[in-house]
């Protein structure tokens, strides 16, 4: 934990890599919601948790307790929520969640309603709730401080998943209070109309522009649902540095069916 103007806080342990300049890779949750999950992430090397509230099963309450788990562990919690589902992020952050991804951010009017509630002014309109899980429950000394040590440990993530937001991007990574520009490159593909083509020279250039106006305008770069590995480590190369690195139901499947063909090969 580190201390600010004795307010004592848990580190995000990805935005601390974020400025550094180093990569944060993701643990991607859907289906597991005990508390060994933020464990058993750090001890495969993960920086953070993508609690996927979006398309998940856990409940807001299961995502509170994932949050918990996480926090001492030195993992960090980040949540993706439905696009209109802002409510369900302010409730994640006051519940200890480091971090809130909104998908389907296609305006710069829709990322400032998004910085509004995500945020504590002046950037946004946020409510101070009770006591936070990040402060290990004790209360903060005074409330002024304990925001701006919240707002210093949060990542507020936009994700770019269509062309009309390729084409805003420079305006929606110019809004305060958005600190993280996200690809999600399987859904961008789609709206694209070329599905999972990566290798595509359209979205190459998609991925570049997005890139470079987040760099333009100070943000940090993040992208899920891309794996190849040759490609990622291009734009890794180019910027990207929160990466989205799979999900536990497929880190699941993949070692459970290596492990049955290779005890079948024994038959």
């Amino acid at each position: 934990m580190s201390t600010t103007t004795n307010t004592t806080i848990f580190q995000n342990a990805a935005l601390a890599r974020l400025r550094a300049g180093q990569v944060a890779l993701g643990f991607g949750v859907s289906q597991l919601r005990s508390a060994a999950t933020p464990l058993i992430a750090k001890a495969a090397g993960f920086d953070w948790l993508a609690i996927d509230a979006e398309h998940g099963v856990a409940s807001l309450a299961e995502i509170g307790q994932l949050c918990i788990a996480a926090l001492p562990v030195g993992i960090a919690p980040i949540v993706r929520i439905g696009a209109e589902a802002l409510d369900e992020g302010t409730r994640a952050l006051d519940n200890g969640a480091q971090g809130i991804i909104v998908p389907r951010i296609d305006t710069p009017a829709q990322a400032r309603r998004v910085a509004d509630a995500l945020c504590y002014p002046p950037h946004g309109q946020r409510n101070w709730g009770t006591v936070s899980a990040q402060f290990g429950f004790m209360p903060p000394t005074r409330i002024p401080d304990a925001q701006n040590a919240l707002e210093r440990e949060t990542l507020v993530v936009a994700m770019i998943e269509t062309e009309e937001a390729v084409r805003n991007v420079d305006a929606i990574a110019k809004v305060p209070g958005i600190n993280t520009i996200f690809i999600g490159a399987v859904d961008l593909s789609l709206d694209m109309g070329i599905p999972s083509q990566f290798s595509d020279s359209r979205f190459q250039d998609a991925v570049r522009s997005v890139i470079q106006a987040s760099q333009i305008h100070g943000k940090f770069m993040g992208m899920g649902g891309l794996y190849d590995q040759e490609m990622t480590r291009s734009y890794m190369r180019m910027g990207v540095r929160l990466i989205a690195g799979g999900s536990d139901q497929a880190f699941l499947l993949k070692a459970a069916t290596d492990r049955a063909l290779m005890l079948r090969k024994m038959e």
